[in-house]
């Protein structure tokens, strides 16, 4: 490492450290390179578009791959920013723990969100809610909050349970020093006796936990909350039978509450507060998703608890390590580095991804070279969970130079808990919201499909930095998607909502004029344009196949000096990508699927979300709120882990994909049977370029092929993705003839 920011305040040592790595150096000698072929690239093609009056499809190819290929070059300019400048954040907890006792500690409110009880179990919103239940943190100091947006009596039911068996579970962790402390995960992972804990003991946690489970799938299944003494709590009272998800008065319930002598553990130690909460909705009344959910969090929590900090996860990303709240304090607390820090992003990591992954999920090469580079910056953004805010910063607080603040806010709240969750209601009513600045300028930003993101860049615009912290334990672990229809519709989503953020005026380039780099504002943009470049992407997987078709050359000849910078900007490219994923930790298999997925979903969940952003923005259609389904049917996940793609159901994006794949192994052997015929192997030479592009787009799509032509399990292609597919792919080979 090189370039290391250690200096402390007064003299103080400092609680972390920034290095930046050494490699920086090799990238920029490579991509200078690049550039240099980009540029040999755009020469040749602005000189060599062939006459109009030659070959119809000829010119017209070519006018288009100018345009495509100067649109690719474009946007690998805005991809050096995520490589340009990484740095890498170390702390110091031990020098925290010295400067500051227990009683010194700032509060910590955590919000835990949960929108749909049959997509989101509440087994697996609970072991999340225990997880961060139970950080190595004074509880005195610790409260949490469940936003449960379908306001449902199970839910409740289910946290109600989890808040008794909270006494023996982070007692046990606590005692035990356990990693992680989400109990599914925990004893999911094979959980062992070791030293200090016996397996008596071991046996009997996991049978409570057992119960525990037990009792809240009895309640899932059947729907009926029990009549028996333990459910005698006066929460209940709140639910009849008039009350829906989408049509509830507010509810606002502490479940353990420190003001009573019996809210400790099993051993007499304190616990955290824990506080259900479900705003209220009515069908009339837009409620702006999760973005509304997290807003009313904040007011509630400020009424209750009001810490300095928030840590916000989603219901399916649970603690992976309990020492995250005090990585988290050494960047806020800093004397000297900390004092403009915003929030403390920690990066996205997933716990059911199997090896080998065949949706080639890129979450490492993300998270150990993209975010660096935007922490770099001075900016990384805001995920929407695993992050930690100060208050101030979500509340529209302006960062300025004389900013002091205030690490005791919070401290000695002591009001009547039923005072307390009255107030509250009123906070979370449908209308509390008209004509004030929540959701504009105060908390979680409406109107965009990416409220985190663009909450993020606003925060950043105030003059807050933010920081990226990827710690060896990973902070939390989540459940990625597991078929190609959630992971198309997810994409499909975030590149939508990042295209609508590029083209309004909370464009980075816009509203980050002047205030924050421009390395950010070019980071935030590589995925602000994902869906844009689909296009060009699109027009290179069908143009130059239709033409190898018929036999109209669009690249130069392999004879040709020309055709060096082609071969060398691809062979380096890829090189790079895939010596860039082996280090990160991917195998060559992984990489070689994310290559497969970069291409599915540039032409399916891009391609779409362009068109209706667009289309959006003149009137024609309008994105709507989609959530991605986090729970997979057994036979669907027992292919996922074979290895098996997962297509199912009929869906527009699976024509596309099967009409990609099928039309260009038509090109390849038909058009490859073309050129020998006429004239041998030597035919293959204008064309060469072309046929390799072809061979390539047919391999990566193998698992299609697989789908079509050799499964008959439910997640095959269905006949009729097939049929409209072949449909499309008869009507582009007209066009060859």
């Amino acid at each position: 490492m090189a370039g290391s920011s250690v200096s402390g305040g007064g003299g103080r040592p400092p609680l972390f450290a920034t290095e930046k790595p050494k490699r920086v150096l090799a990238y920029r000698v490579y991509a200078g390179t690049i550039f240099a072929g980009i540029l040999l690239i755009w020469f040749y093609r602005a000189t060599h578009i062939p006459a109009r009056g030659s070959s119809s499809l000829g010119w017209r190819a070519g006018l288009g791959l100018l345009v495509a290929e100067i649109l690719f070059g474009l946007y690998w300019v805005l991809t050096l920013s995520v490589r340009w400048n990484p740095v890498r954040r170390t702390t110091f907890k031990d020098r925290l723990s010295e400067r500051y006792d227990d009683d010194q500690l700032p509060g910590v409110d955590i919000f835990v969100c949960t929108a749909d009880p049959a997509l989101e179990p509440p087994m697996l919103v609970i072991s999340t809610v225990l997880s961060v239940m139970a950080y190595d943190y004074p509880p005195e100091k610790l409260n949490i909050y469940l936003s449960d947006d379908a306001g449902s009596a199970v839910t409740f039911y289910a946290l109600h349970e989890a808040s008794e068996f909270a006494k023996h579970w982070i007692s046990f962790c606590k005692n035990y020093k356990v990693e992680p402390r989400s109990p599914a995960a925990y004893f999911a992972e094979g959980a062992t006796p070791h030293d200090a804990c016996s397996p008596q003991e071991l046996l009997r946690m996991k049978e409570l936990y057992k119960d525990l489970t037990d009792r809240v799938n009895s309640v899932v299944h059947s729907g009926k909350i029990p009549e028996v003494p333990e459910c005698n709590h006066r929460g209940f009272s709140e639910w009849n039978e008039m009350i829906t998800s989408g049509d509830h008065p507010s509810i606002v319930q502490i479940l353990i509450d420190r003001n009573k002598r019996k809210a400790v553990d099993v051993d007499g130690n304190a616990l955290p507060k824990l506080v259900y909460m479900s705003r209220e909705k009515r069908p009339q009344e837009q409620h702006h998703f999760k973005a509304g959910s997290l807003n009313a969090l904040i007011r509630v929590s400020s009424v209750i608890s009001n810490s300095p900090v928030i840590l916000n996860v989603d219901c399916d990303m649970y603690s992976n390590n309990s020492e995250s709240i005090r990585d988290a304090l050494c960047f806020f607390l800093d004397e000297e580095q900390g004092q403009d820090i915003g929030f403390v992003q920690y990066p996205q990591n997933f716990d059911n991804v199997v090896h080998n992954d065949i949706y080639g999920n890129p979450i490492n090469v993300v998270n150990e070279l993209d975010n660096p580079c935007l922490d770099g910056w001075g900016g990384m953004c805001y995920y929407g969970t695993g992050c930690f805010h100060r208050r101030e910063t979500l509340s529209g607080q302006i960062y300025s130079k004389d900013y002091k603040e205030d690490w005791d806010r919070g401290v000695g709240i002591a009001e009547n808990a039923d005072e307390l969750e009255e107030t509250s209601k009123s906070l979370v009513t449908c209308t509390y919201e008209h004509n004030t600045p929540w959701g504009i300028e105060k908390g979680v930003r409406y109107g965009c499909p990416l409220e985190d993101v663009i909450t993020g860049l606003q925060i950043q615009c105030r003059g807050w930095r933010s920081v990226y912290y990827n710690p060896a334990r990973k902070g939390f672990l989540g459940m990625a998607p597991t078929s190609l229809g959630q992971i198309l519709v997810q994409h499909k989503r975030w590149s939508e909502g990042f295209l609508q953020i590029s083209l309004s005026n909370y464009s980075p380039f816009l509203l980050g004029h002047g205030k924050i780099k421009l390395g950010l504002q070019m980071g935030y943009s590589v995925c602000g344009f994902w869906a844009l470049n689909s296009f060009p992407t699109f027009y290179y997987v069908i143009i130059p196949s239709l033409c190898f078709l018929s036999g109209v050359s669009v690249f130069p000849e392999i004879t040709s000096p020309w055709c060096i910078p082609f071969i060398y900007v691809v062979v380096a490219s890829y090189s790079w990508s895939l010596m860039e994923s082996l280090q990160c930790g991917d195998t060559a298999v992984e990489w070689w699927n994310a290559q497969r997925m970069w291409l599915m979903r540039r032409t399916t969940s891009y391609l779409l979300a362009a068109i209706d952003t667009i289309g959006g923005m003149l009137g024609v259609s309008e994105s709507g709120f989609e959530l991605t389904v986090k729970v997979d049917e057994s036979q669907a996940l027992e292919r996922y882990k074979k290895g098996k793609m997962e297509f199912g159901p009929i869906s527009g994006m699976f024509v596309i994909i099967t009409t990609i794949a099928l039309f260009n192994l038509v090109c390849l052997v038909v058009g490859l049977g073309r050129a020998l015929l006429r004239e041998g192997t030597a035919g293959l030479g204008p064309l060469f370029l072309q046929a390799v592009l072809c061979v390539a787009i047919v391999v990566i799509n193998a698992p299609v092929y697989e789908a079509l032509f050799i499964r008959r399990d439910s997640g095959s292609l269905p006949y009729f993705v097939t049929l409209v597919s072949l449909c499309f792919v008869s009507s582009l080979c007209l066009q060859a003839i």
